[in-house]
């Protein structure tokens, strides 16, 4: 069960959101795949949990290189979507920091984006480490801050027409939040007890239009898609307004935009 304010505000963003996800912001999440399994050293045989699998890339990616894969979601349309995605691997519900799994299951765990999700991320790793076997490695990414600017695209469209986040939407205690840079993401794991920890930076352009663009948070997905649809319809199209002026910064000669993002992948050993 979601225990702080921040759990129990990411669950009611997630509920019935994974049509929605995987056709717009999961294929943004889909580009470090491949690293994150080479930073947990994922391959044929290695048994694998992928928690918050969302609607399974990271899962069917690690299936497709052999390994015996356990993935988990905390949204239950999520966990449904990846188990008909993927018959090879066991799929079901759960969150962090709580997971139904004995001590020292896995060979290798992997999070793509997770610890964006959980209200005690330094618990949350301690949970990973606990069903991770000594030697295995955990490999985990973040978005990073300050985001780049196809991050920020959204989140300015927002501020331009005058909107906040609303209180009922709260943001992770400051008791428990760490610097989402290099350093600050690396200590979290050294706090966790990791070994050999490693910070990989990421940067790429996604492409899409900006009608692409514009459905994720019009379908309310994700926090800036709850702070989008709880407005009034004129607020809501003031929005749009203000995200097509400043996507023009971002479009190529074809009208697609390349929107700059930023993530660091971490990854350590357990010991």
């Amino acid at each position: 069960m979601p225990h702080t304010p921040f759990d129990e505000s990411e669950r009611r963003i997630w509920a019935g959101s994974a049509e929605a996800y995987a056709a717009g912001f999961g294929r943004l999440c889909a580009h470090p795949v491949p690293q994150l399994l080479d930073a947990a050293n994922v391959g044929a045989g290695t048994r694998l949990l992928d928690v918050g699998t969302g609607t399974g890339i990271a899962a069917e990616a690690a299936c497709a290189r052999g390994a015996r894969v356990t993935a988990v979601d905390a949204e239950p349309d999520m966990a449904a979507g990846a188990a008909h995605a993927l018959p090879g691997a066991a799929v079901q519900v759960a969150a962090l920091p709580h997971l139904p799994f004995r001590n020292r299951v896995f060979g290798a765990v992997v999070g793509n984006f997770v610890l964006n999700h959980v209200g005690r991320p330094l618990e949350a790793l301690g949970e990973l480490r606990r069903v991770t076997r000594p030697g295995g490695r955990i490999a985990l990414t973040i978005w990073a801050a300050p985001g780049a600017p196809g991050q920020a695209l959204l989140g300015r469209a927002v501020q331009a027409a005058g909107v906040t986040r609303p209180p009922y939407l709260p943001a992770l205690a400051a008791e428990d939040d760490f610097p989402r840079t290099a350093d600050g993401f690396a200590e979290l794991l050294r706090a966790g007890g990791m070994a050999d920890v490693n910070c990989l930076p990421l940067r790429w352009d996604q492409y899409a239009t900006p009608e692409e663009w514009w459905r994720g948070p019009a379908a309310g997905v994700a926090t800036i898609g709850r702070i989008v649809t709880a407005q009034r319809p004129e607020v809501i199209e003031r929005i749009r307004r203000g995200f097509v002026e400043l996507s023009r910064e971002f479009a190529g000669p074809d009208g697609r935009l390349a929107l700059p993002h930023a993530a660091l992948l971490d990854s350590g050993r357990v010991r």
